[in-house]
């Protein structure tokens, strides 16, 4: 499943991310590696997500979470 399909309010833990390297290294430094656990707060449309990770909130562009592959756990706490 891809991150732009969580719905707002469930929780989700990171299994792929295929992005331009720069992209992807990025993530990786604000704390999205594999097996991280993300949280969708918010929902703004064509696939920007508001997201908790590791504490943090952070927007992220529809071309960013199209190319994010998650698996879902449930409701966030």
């Amino acid at each position: 499943m891809l991150l732009k399909e969580i719905q707002v309010g469930r929780r989700c833990v990171v299994e792929r991310i295929e992005l331009p390297f720069q992209i992807q290294r990025r993530l990786e430094a604000l704390g999205m590696t594999r097996r991280a656990q993300v949280a969708v707060v918010n929902r703004k449309g064509d696939g920007i997500l508001i997201v908790k990770l590791r504490g943090s909130r952070f927007a992220l562009g529809g071309q960013i979470t199209k190319h994010i592959t998650v698996r879902e756990l449930g409701e966030a706490l």
